[in-house]
């Protein structure tokens, strides 16, 4: 089920249930199709899992003693760490209230026990791909001093990128934790440009770059250099395109681009086209230098 290209790095699944007994047969199966399977008996004991592993997915029990999955769920979905881990709920309760409680704590998908293994199989393997490569896409816009911040339709913090993650704290004061500092909030207006400055002197420009996945606004967080905002905070850049030239800053080709972004190379193209005329550059390489901070 792993595709070849994904097998140099097993893929780890966390299962929850508090009859794990029972998943014997599900846990072979996903240790057989190339998964590395963690186990937990409840809710609590899934937390502190996480506080030792990130997992690619989560297949959650809904109904358990004590912390309920849907409760977990929503404890996971809190943690911006933890936010981007697909969560399948596993349950016999297929009434349409549980369903809608499953999907609105979070949840991606579910099936209904008893448990379908190569059901299972199938529905985790599309969401622990797509789950990958969000992610590898998002880690790759912190180039040039920039970061980056997910922000989910009640202002919560969703995911940041690690040189947003140092920035935030530096920013202010936030309203109610895990949302943004009261300084940014601002951005959060489509297509809203502000600036703001961290408590160590670096100043930033924000700018809102719509929405990207599950809902969610793009904040790009973006060091000004001198006194005016760096070309790569003016180019207003789509999150499309950003990621494009995220990855070739690191030195992909179009079609190692196509194949990370899910795209087709003439598209890749198409977006380098847009980038360039942006920017203000002819060629890949001078693109490269500006993204990598080598020109100003």
């Amino acid at each position: 089920m792993i595709e070849e290209n994904e097998t140099a790095e097993r893929p780890v699944v966390l299962v929850v249930d508090d009859a794990p007994s029972s998943l014997g047969l599900l846990c072979d199966a996903l240790e057989g199709a190339g998964y590395t399977v963690l186990v937990a008996a409840d809710g609590e004991s899934a937390l502190e899992r996480l506080e030792l592993v990130a997992p690619d997915a989560i297949l959650l029990d809904g109904m358990m003693p004590g912390l309920s999955g849907f409760e977990t769920c929503r404890r996971i979905k809190a943690d911006p760490a933890h936010a981007h881990i697909p969560v399948l709920f596993m349950t016999g309760l297929s009434e349409t209230p549980h369903v809608v409680e499953g999907f609105a704590c979070g949840g991606v998908d579910y099936v209904v026990k008893p448990i379908r293994v190569q059901e299972v199989l199938a529905r985790l393997h599309t969401h622990t791909r797509n789950a990958r490569i969000t992610r590898m896409a998002r880690d790759a816009v912190d180039v040039a001093g920039m970061g980056t911040v997910f922000v989910d339709a009640h202002g919560r913090i969703a995911w940041r990128s690690p040189q947003a993650a140092q920035w935030l704290p530096l920013l202010g004061p936030v309203e109610h934790a895990g949302h943004l500092p009261r300084s940014l909030a601002p951005a959060l207006t489509p297509g809203a440009a502000v600036r703001a400055g961290t408590s160590t002197g670096v100043r930033l420009s924000v700018r809102n770059l719509g929405v990207a996945t599950l809902g969610e606004t793009m904040l790009l967080l973006a060091q000004e250099r001198g006194s005016q905002p760096g070309r790569l905070a003016e180019a207003a850049l789509t999150p499309r395109e950003t990621e494009v030239l995220s990855w070739l800053a690191k030195g992909k080709t179009n079609r190692d681009i196509a194949d990370i972004l899910g795209m087709s190379p003439r598209t890749v193209n198409k977006h380098l086209e847009h980038i360039f005329e942006k920017l203000g550059v002819e060629t890949r390489a001078a693109a490269a230098a500006l993204a990598s901070g080598q020109l100003a």
